[in-house]
């Protein structure tokens, strides 16, 4: 039957017919494929195009075969039928590629594949029913259901399994297709069987085979040209787009050279050649690396590798053999490359040369500017510390010479003057304080705490201490704590009261009649919870809302003549607002002028557990059981400060011991013994730290008792009191001092070190 097969056909028409399927399917399945990355209008006409073309294919695949079929007599076409044929073909091509590209899934795919199939039978099938010839044909049944069966799997399979955009996949679809439609014709013509007519009448209605050979021609053609074109159109596009590529490439600011996988040069840009200048004129395609490094090695450009080239180069070139490897390069000239490396798909590697010496010297301005900023801030920290020592000095004894002063018979006048000393006093202090906390805000210095405390006590604690000011001027004072603010919370007691101090001074200093009143309450839940808020409110001068937008500026009050009367820096709020930024919170205000004023703190709310009562003591140790007077050693370099303590001191029983540095204090404490040690931090010989590291030092080296040791000095910054903290120091008392607060401390501290002792030498026992 093959060899029947064979014998029955020429092949010079079979030959053609296999390539025009080949040809109009591989076309038809590409520009499926374009239209999948188009959309819309573009989408359908480029679909439709292909459906037309893969249509055409397999008619003319079709009539080309039965062209060449080797016929008793001549054959005519029935031009109804034949028309009907090509329909079938091209309109089921149609939906079938339509179906496909309206999504893309594997269910769509086989339903389209499937109906292109049924649409190639019915072709087929009515192609030869178009045949008109002396007798009629018939076809096995065996042989149609095993070409129908062949070609359902074989459709099925293709459209589910292979069919895919890339190369390799629309090669192997158009090749199963092609067998498809091919293994139709064929297979089915193994079962086919032609009967004369015995009264030999021949056949004049329907086309005849020239005028048929004619039309497959003319299709074939037409297939050959559109694939043609479809060809042309592609490599235009590719063309092109090597085109913008190869533009884009030489556009770059940044070098780029192409090694093949045997780390052969490819392609490179001009910008390559321009940062790498000594190879200029010796890049040349089929270079490797390595002959091109070595290039840069004779001209001495790689200082790292000098000395030690062999290993430089091995070096190097592993690092290259990485996926993907990035590094910074020094060369002569006090240029720096970066060159990144990284490895293409197929083996290839690509290489970026950016010339970063204006990044390099940038960085090197920029780490010369940052440590010219940390010296200048260095020496505003010195400075800031040096001026607060200088001026806490003679201050602590204006203020303590004043303090101990007061504790003498005055007439009234003496006192006046004196009472001006104290506040002038004050004032000067608050005002360095001022100064202080601001730097260290500014610097990010100032760290918050975080201690459980009752707010109402603090709330209560900070008012009162206005709350006689406001009277003496015959203001209203009010404090309300709301019954849900009365809680324990966690946070910063002391700048919290700070804030609430300035505000509350505030609104007393600028209200001459009406009220002050400070309220506390639960503030609006916002993204990150609870807050509380502390509204202060006056009746007192307020302000526009010019004066509102720079309230909270450094040195601002609302004019100068606020200043000139009501006095100030203009420091509090600035300070207070940047500290409730520190505490993520918000200070804001309202006001209008001659309507008072309301300044707003909002900061979350961190509740926090009561502590638990704790009980009494069973026994209260004596300090002094003996009465005897206590015995304190003042180490202190400024005649001034040991003459304050003297004179504060001297209202007490306490036997005074006075040096002049840290030296004379520890060879006076290690010949005697001291109830208590007042250290200044600042001292000549040997300052206030080392000293008291040695005091500790020979406690523990002798077995003695720990003596109490308090930093009586004028270094108050937060470094200062870490730093006599971790001497071994119990407490750090800033210059100027209150006299009740250190005589309070010179008793409170040997007290509690002994009822320590005791209820250590209790334990014992």
């Amino acid at each position: 039957m093959i060899e029947q097969l064979i014998s029955h056909h020429d092949w010079r028409w079979i030959g053609p017919a296999t390539l025009i399927c080949a040809l109009g399917i591989g076309t038809a399945l590409h520009l499926m494929a374009v239209a999948r990355t188009q959309s819309g209008r573009r989408r359908r006409t480029t679909g439709i195009l292909g459906a037309l073309v893969g249509g055409m294919a397999i008619f003319t695949t079709h009539f080309a075969s039965l062209q060449g079929m080797h016929w008793a007599t001549s054959a005519r076409y029935d031009i109804a039928l034949t028309l009907l044929s090509f329909l079938a073909a091209t309109g089921t091509t149609l939906v079938a590629v339509m179906l496909i590209l309206a999504g893309d899934s594997r269910r769509r795919r086989i339903a389209g594949g499937t109906l292109a199939f049924c649409g190639l039978i019915a072709m087929h099938f009515i192609g030869f029913a178009a045949l008109q010839l002396p007798g009629h044909l018939t076809f096995a049944p065996a042989a149609v259901a095993a070409s129908v069966g062949f070609g359902f799997i074989l459709a099925i399979a293709t459209a589910g399994l292979i069919f895919g955009s890339s190369l390799t996949r629309l090669a192997a679809t158009t090749a199963a297709c092609s067998i498809l439609v091919l293994g139709l014709h064929f297979i089915s013509l193994t079962g086919m069987t032609f009967i004369s007519d015995p009264r030999g009448m021949s056949v004049t209605d329907g086309a005849s085979a020239a005028a048929m050979s004619v039309i497959v021609i003319g299709m074939i053609l037409l297939i050959t040209i559109v694939a043609g074109a479809v060809s042309a159109m592609g490599w235009a596009t590719r063309s092109s787009a090597l085109r913008q590529i190869r533009e884009a490439i030489e556009a770059m600011p940044d070098g780029l050279a192409f090694f093949d996988a045997e780390d052969r040069l490819v392609l490179w840009n001009s910008r390559y050649a321009e940062i790498n200048p000594e190879l200029k004129t010796a890049l040349q395609a089929g270079q490797t690396f390595r002959e091109i490094i070595q290039i840069g090695l004779d001209e001495g450009l790689y200082a790292e590798a000098k000395g030690r080239e062999a290993d430089w180069i091995a070096e190097r070139l592993a690092a290259r053999r990485e996926l993907s490897t990035t590094m910074e390069q020094q060369v002569a000239g006090n240029r720096w490359l970066r060159v990144a490396d990284r490895r293409s798909s197929a083996g290839g590697i690509v290489t970026v040369t950016t010339d970063i010496t204006d990044l390099k010297r940038a960085a090197a301005n920029l780490a010369e500017a940052r440590d010219a900023a940390e010296a200048a801030n260095g020496a505003k920290s010195q400075f800031l510390a040096n001026m607060s020592h200088e001026i806490r000095t003679p201050l602590n004894g204006v203020i303590g010479i004043a303090q101990a002063l007061a504790s003498t018979e005055l007439t009234s006048h003496q006192r006046e003057m004196l009472d001006l000393i104290h506040s002038s006093g004050r004032t000067l202090q608050a005002l360095l304080s001022d100064i202080l906390d601001l730097a260290r805000v500014e610097s990010g210095r100032l760290s918050l705490c975080d201690d459980a405390f009752d707010l109402a006590a603090a709330v209560q604690e900070a008012a009162r201490l206005y709350a006689a000011t406001a009277s003496d001027k015959g203001l209203q004072f009010y404090v309300e704590v709301s019954p849900e603010a009365e809680i324990w919370v966690s946070g910063d007691v002391i700048r919290l009261k700070q804030i609430l101090t300035n505000l509350v001074s505030n609104a007393v200093k600028f209200t001459t009649s009406g009220f002050v009143s400070l309220t506390v309450a639960l503030g609006p839940d916002n993204a990150a919870g609870d807050t509380l808020r502390f509204t202060v409110e006056d009746t007192g001068i307020g302000f526009d809302s010019e004066t509102r937008h720079r309230l909270f500026k450094r040195f601002e009050q609302a004019d100068g003549a606020i200043t000139r009367r009501f006095g100030g820096t203009g420091l509090g709020l600035a300070i207070s607002h940047q500290l409730a930024t520190l505490m993520d919170g918000n200070l804001d205000c309202e006001s209008e002028p001659g309507g008072g004023s309301a300044f707003i703190l909002t900061i979350p709310l961190r509740r926090a557990a009561s502590p638990a009562a704790t009980a009494p003591d069973v026994a209260v140790v004596a300090a002094n059981p003996d009465s005897r007077p206590l015995r304190v050693l003042v180490a202190d370099d400024h005649a001034t400060n040991r003459k304050v303590v003297e004179l504060i001191l001297a209202q007490a029983p306490v036997e005074l011991t006075m040096v002049e540095d840290g030296a004379q204090a520890l060879e006076a404490y290690r010949a005697g013994e001291f109830d208590l040690v007042l250290m200044d931090m600042q001292m000549p010989v040997l300052d206030g730290l080392a000293a008291t590291r040695e005091i500790r030092l020979h406690e523990t080296t002798m077995g003695l008792p720990r003596t109490p040791v308090i930093m009586l000095t004028a270094n108050a910054l937060a470094e200062h009191v870490a730093a006599a903290a971790d001497a071994g120091a119990d407490l750090h008392l800033a210059k100027p001092f209150n006299a009740a607060q250190l005589l309070s401390v010179v008793f409170e501290m040997p007290a509690a070190a002994a009822a320590e002792a005791a209820a250590a030498n209790v334990a014992a026992a």
